[in-house]
């Protein structure tokens, strides 16, 4: 008989079932199907549960995961979901969207040639599946403190913070300009990779925790922030990084060249019945510039919408293309075109957008961040026929009009400057105010920014006096 701790030798790595690409490629729903108890149990079992577990130290928020795969194993959800949510307030979404490739599972022991444990589906099985049996946080040990933080921002790192906050006696209570909650998880991350009553359940599972949301209410216009420093012990400021960085080169403002983000909202307010302008790519021979996962987003959300050709331009190798490695996988099957060593210097077109001229590229030598170069190679240009370019080259922070006035300082790219003190961690200069996620580190990851408020709320219970009994739970 096999000993348990080998049953990877037995058992492979199986990801879950993903709907047909004739089918999906047609449907904005999530492409995957979730595991059922036995395969969860089954895949769950393969973890060699190391003493030094890789796959937890490359977790931004350090799951537990071998601990919880051994629950799950076991057949003990509710354990799992309480482990689950010790180190993450956003388990269920960070299953589904996190390039676990590149992160937990990219550091598995079984990765080298073995086949990684398919941490990420567990992850989102653990959550979805103790929500549906009716598991919620246990708050019977809470006790109010009377203090109370205004968080600015319902996205990854506002959420991450009120969490954190609730679960130690403090009332948060979240503003975002939108009118649902979730940050670009509602209306940046399409629905074929998660579905937005997902981030309903989750505003549902806070409400019930004690935590408020006043949705519709931008600061700065609806409410100062000195309305808000009058009215709370501390504010926690998680707005996130939405400024797009332009290519710079001749054509970029002719009609036909969208902007990633407002052509993502669009389509998520026309799935959601949100009203609003609609940017609709049907029938048209689409370009889309970038090799992220926000490019990636836009590729497979114009094949949805019925584009008659959609090709994805990077300027350096397959290899170095930092987008999600599954993504890429699955916007490849459903008919994304890539072409790779690829850089746009400039977009032509009589009154609209005709095409983009591109000159091929070799990489070179490192630059300052390590990544080498794209360098163009003479006598390469060519020119893609396009109808529509989308440009996906990223996003810097949005820094509010208000800061300066609040004493709370800026880097010169305009991310938010906040203290490494380990006792009060992600403080502005103002005392009074934290902040975390995008808007401090530039944009990065929604498993990243939950971290990141996490912390920060940490950092606020010092600042209020409270102990933290529940910094990680």
């Amino acid at each position: 008989m096999l000993d348990k701790t080998m049953q990877f030798l037995e058992i492979p790595r199986t990801e879950p079932e993903k709907i047909p690409v004739e089918v999906r490629s047609r449907e904005f729903r999530e492409i995957y199907v979730s595991f059922d108890p036995k395969a969860a149990s089954q895949q769950a079992g393969r973890c060699l549960a190391c003493g030094n577990p890789f796959c937890e130290w490359k977790c931004p928020v350090h799951n537990y995961i071998p601990n919880w795969l051994k629950l799950i194993e076991q057949g003990k959800l509710f354990e799992a979901a309480e482990l689950s949510h010790k180190t993450n307030s956003l388990p269920e979404m960070c299953g589904r969207i996190c390039p676990q490739d590149r992160l937990c599972e990219g550091a598995c022991t079984l990765n080298d040639g073995l086949g990684a444990v398919t941490i990420g589906s567990i992850e989102k099985y653990i959550t979805d599946e103790a929500l549906k049996a009716g598991w919620k946080p246990d708050m019977s040990h809470v006790r109010p403190t009377g203090k109370r933080v205004a968080i600015v921002g319902a996205g990854p790192a506002g959420l991450g913070c009120a969490d954190i906050l609730v679960r130690n006696g403090v009332a948060p209570v979240v503003y975002d300009r939108y009118q649902r909650i979730g940050g670009l998880l509602t209306f940046g991350i399409p629905p074929f990779k998660l579905e937005k009553d997902v981030v309903e359940k989750r505003r549902e599972l806070m409400e019930g925790m004690g935590v408020e949301f006043r949705l519709g209410v931008e600061i700065g216009r609806d409410i100062s922030l000195d309305a808000l420093l009058a009215e709370y012990d501390a504010v926690f400021l998680g707005m996130g990084a939405y400024t797009y960085v332009k290519g710079n080169f001749p054509g970029e403002n002719l009609p036909g060249v969208i902007e990633a983000l407002p052509y993502l909202v669009s389509n998520i307010n026309r799935e959601l019945d949100l009203g609003g302008e609609f940017v609709d790519l049907v029938g048209k021979r689409v370009v889309v510039l970038g090799g992220g996962d926000t490019a990636m987003d836009c590729n497979r959300t114009a094949i949805r919408q019925g584009a008659s050709s959609v090709t994805c331009t990077y300027r350096r190798d397959e290899d170095n293309m930092p987008g999600s490695r599954r993504d890429y996988k699955n916007s490849k099957e459903e008919g994304v075109r890539f072409l790779f060593n690829r850089q746009p210097i400039e977009i032509i077109g009589n009154g609209r957008v005709e095409g983009v001229r591109v000159v091929e590229t070799r990489l070179g030598a490192p630059g300052p961040r390590g990544r080498r170069n794209a360098e163009p190679i003479p006598g390469s240009e060519h020119v893609i026929e396009a109808d529509a370019v989308v440009v996906a080259f990223g996003f810097t922070a949005s820094p509010a009009p208000w800061f300066a006035e609040h004493a709370i300082e800026r880097h010169a790219d305009g991310r938010v400057r906040v203290s490494a003190d380990a006792c009060r961690p992600f403080a502005t200069t103002n005392p009074k105010v934290f902040a975390g996620g995008d808007m401090v580190r530039g944009s990065d990851l929604v498993v990243t920014a939950v971290f990141e408020g996490r912390e920060a709320a940490g950092g606020i219970l010092d600042y209020l006096g409270v102990t933290a009994a529940a910094r990680a739970a």
